[in-house]
């Protein structure tokens, strides 16, 4: 327990793509990210030592990007598109990781330890808050 929802399954995103061998020491955890994700993924990976790239849409808050440059991240913006264009954010996070030595897509909207992790611990709280 603990963190927010974001810091628990991005924990658990780093944590079994250790596991798995995914993602090694040296290496970079890339995500497309319109930011709270992002930032659970940037703070995790500080702390364990690996690199973070965030691709997100340039309409976000400049504050969401400072917090990801100060975190230590390396922030890519990019024009709003379709997920069906390759320039859609996700897509241009997918690219990067795999082109990018030691790369890792983490994947938030179709990793299943994001939906394990909320199903696990998230859910349980929600039901027990509402007894």
């Amino acid at each position: 327990k603990g963190g927010t929802g974001k810091d628990r399954l991005a924990l658990s995103i780093i944590s079994r793509a250790i596991e798995s061998g995914s993602l090694v020491p040296g290496g970079t955890v890339v995500e497309g990210t319109s930011g709270s994700t992002g930032i659970s993924l940037a703070s995790i990976c500080r702390v364990m030592g690996f690199e973070c790239v965030i691709v997100m849409p340039d309409d976000q808050a400049t504050e969401k990007v400072e917090m990801l440059r100060n975190l230590g991240a390396k922030v890519i913006q990019v024009k709003t598109a379709s997920i069906a264009n390759p320039n859609h954010y996700v897509n241009v996070a997918r690219k990067i990781a795999n082109e990018t030595k030691g790369g890792f897509f983490s994947d938030q909207f179709e990793n299943q330890a994001n939906f394990e992790t909320h199903y696990l611990t998230t859910a349980k709280e929600i039901w027990n808050q509402c007894k």
